[in-house]
């Protein structure tokens, strides 16, 4: 296999040269918002400016402690990762990648959602011949959307109706904020997932590609049913999964997905290509404010069974390593301490270049044909249409440029208990009594869990199939041994910032009723 060494931290002049549009900003002038422009302009910052994939991939199974496994000791890139890695209260930092900033940031694009939902509402009172629909149908999505984030984030994943109004939410925030003194309190998951419903369900009806100059940027007709899919799937309505799914997929998924056979000659050129609007593949993009990419080289990286797993491993059709990754894997300082992909590369905005300041960049392609494709996959499954699941897993095999085609058979011969990489237990049942994978289902369930894992890499999506499934993972902490985060766990609720906690809001809980592992006996004393 090719891997590339490359150094990071190497400023992305043509890269930012030719993306200038991922990084701006519009002026946040909520005292005038008073016309049909400034309302679009205002919804440029109603999504999240925060990159929450190194709170999910630190906490999941895509990344070992190199310390542990290799002869080494290695910082972390800063502290922050230490904690998140070993489910711990981040208590270092509340700077880019941290709760405080994905907290912060999404709530800060709900706000702005809100403040424009309350200009249409008195623009459209004053003038009935004005028609802001498309702009409310963005802005109840873009409201829904941070919501689903935060949700996912800190809070435990959905269970059912009725398990979720045990679980703590989020506060579901649908009113521009007038006071410093507002007072929020947390919600049901069950509850919180109710209102992402309702606001989801009313955008989409609303939303439309026709007033963007470039849809991309924004939820447009596509990008929204993606996240219907995608949402509707964590909820477990499989056929609104598959019905909203089909409106992104259309009738040949296959001429949409991204191409793999492309050469690129440097990791600007991949990384820019990744999140080109212009690809058919990429739905919706959002700028986040993020220094992802410098976790890499440093003591938490992809490597070993992370990597043997997932991007550097075997599979149903291929050995080794998917084909689509030759070429195209990186690293940073020695390849021992593991690879990347550089989907979520930095990119660098100076202001001021003499200084060398600015603010560090990642670029999300958060909806795509690809994980679509696989939500709709996963729902087939579950509505037993086994023959149309395999159908779009080929799809996906076959872009990836695997050398055999995948059929339920090869499926169900690779997924077997015995091969430990690819086949976790899981702990859906558990979870929620409706929550049911048969016998026959379950090799299927477990290619798409692989496939998702391998497409979501550094997206975050992993650390929500874990806490969706009750998978069960532990992490290797060097100096400290082996910590195992079982399906209950309450860590799988990343804790609230400090500050919010301070503020007066409720915190998650920590303590998880302890169950005896082993046949242990009082000691005698007579």
């Amino acid at each position: 296999m090719k891997i590339i060494k490359y150094i990071l931290f190497v400023a992305l002049v043509s890269v930012l040269n030719s993306c200038e549009s991922f990084l701006d900003t519009l002026p946040d002038n909520r005292t005038q918002i008073d016309t049909e422009k400034k309302i679009s302009q205002l919804l440029v910052s109603a999504y999240p400016g925060a990159n929450y994939a190194v709170l999910a991939e630190l906490s999941s199974d895509n990344f070992v402690d190199n310390n542990s496994i290799l002869p080494v000791n290695l910082a972390a890139f800063e502290r922050m990762h230490d904690e998140i890695f070993n489910w711990s209260e981040v208590t270092s930092s509340t700077q880019e990648d941290s709760p405080s900033h994905v907290w912060e940031r999404c709530y800060a694009a709900i706000s702005t959602a809100n403040h424009a939902l309350k200009a249409i509402e008195a623009l459209e009172s004053q003038d009935t011949d004005i028609d802001l629909s498309a702009q409310k149908g963005e802005a109840l999505l873009c409201r829904a959307y941070s919501h689903f984030v935060l949700v996912n984030i800190f809070s435990q994943a959905y269970k059912d109706e009725t398990a979720s109004k045990s679980d703590v939410g989020i506060p579901y925030v649908t009113e521009p904020e007038t006071s410093v003194n507002t007072t929020y309190t947390r919600e049901s998951v069950q509850s919180v997932y109710a209102k992402i419903q309702q606001d989801l369900e009313d955008g989409i009806a609303l939303v439309t590609d026709r007033y963007y100059a470039v849809p991309k940027y924004h939820f447009n007709k596509k990008a929204a049913a993606a996240f219907a899919a995608r949402f509707y799937l964590y909820k477990r309505e499989y056929q609104k999964v598959v019905d909203y799914a089909d409106v992104v997929l259309t009738a040949n998924p296959a001429s949409q997905m991204r191409d793999w056979t492309v050469n690129y000659d440097n990791i600007d050129a991949i990384s820019y290509d990744y999140i080109n609007t212009e690809k058919v593949c990429n739905l919706l993009v959002i700028p986040t404010t993020s220094v992802f990419s410098r976790i890499f080289g440093t003591r938490y990286g992809h490597n070993h069974a992370a990597m043997a797993g997932s991007t550097y491993g075997s599979g149903p059709t291929w050995t080794d390593m998917l084909p689509c990754f030759n070429g195209k894997l990186y690293i940073s300082g020695q390849q021992d301490y593991g690879v990347f992909y550089p989907k979520s590369f930095e990119m660098f905005e100076y202001t001021d270049k003499v200084a060398g300041i600015g603010y560090a960049h990642v670029v999300r392609a958060e909806f795509t044909v690809e994980e679509t494709l696989l939500c709709r996959a996963e729902a087939l499954i579950y509505l037993n249409r086994f023959n149309d699941a395999v159908a779009d897993l080929q799809t996906w095999n076959s872009s990836h440029l695997a050398p055999n085609a995948l059929t339920e058979t090869i499926i169900r011969n690779f997924y077997v208990p015995s091969n430990s990489l690819f086949v976790k237990t899981l702990n859906n049942d558990k979870m929620s009594s409706s929550f049911v994978v048969t016998a026959a289902q379950r090799p299927l369930i477990h290619c798409v869990l692989h496939f998702r894992r391998i497409e979501t890499m550094f997206d975050g999506y992993r650390w929500f199939d874990i806490k969706r499934y009750g998978i069960e993972i532990e992490h290797n902490i060097a100096g400290k041994g082996v910590d195992k985060l079982v399906y209950n766990d309450p860590r799988r609720a990343i804790q609230l910032p400090q500050e919010v906690i301070s503020a007066g809001l409720e915190p998650n809980p920590r303590k998880l009723t302890p169950v005896s592992s082993g046949n242990f006996k009082l000691v005698n004393n007579e």
